[in-house]
């Protein structure tokens, strides 16, 4: 009669090492997916800062363009208006 309570308590032993198995084994489980999901963080922060980057850049190029184009229309009006000019002097002298 003896032997019983301890077959007892040892079954509830096990069972309770079992059971602390199976945390431990989930808890590193979930360490590891959150060390994954932390790597995946500071790649997407690293991705953010190189296209914050790129994004300066191509607005910088954009409004480089943009006067560009602006100085290029303004010498095109110029170089249309003297034309206009000449022709109308042209036209003038020809009568």
């Amino acid at each position: 009669m003896d032997v019983a309570p301890w077959d007892e308590a040892i079954v509830r032993m096990r069972a309770a090492l079992g059971r602390l198995e199976t945390a431990l084994e989930k808890r590193l489980r979930q360490d590891a997916q959150r060390a994954d999901a932390e790597q995946e963080f500071h790649i997407m922060q690293d991705d953010r800062a190189r296209l914050a980057v790129d994004l300066d850049g191509a607005l910088a190029d954009n409004r480089a363009l943009s006067q560009a184009n602006s100085a290029a229309g303004k010498a095109l009006e110029r170089a249309a208006r003297a034309i206009e000019s000449v022709l109308a002097h042209a036209g003038a002298e020809a009568e």
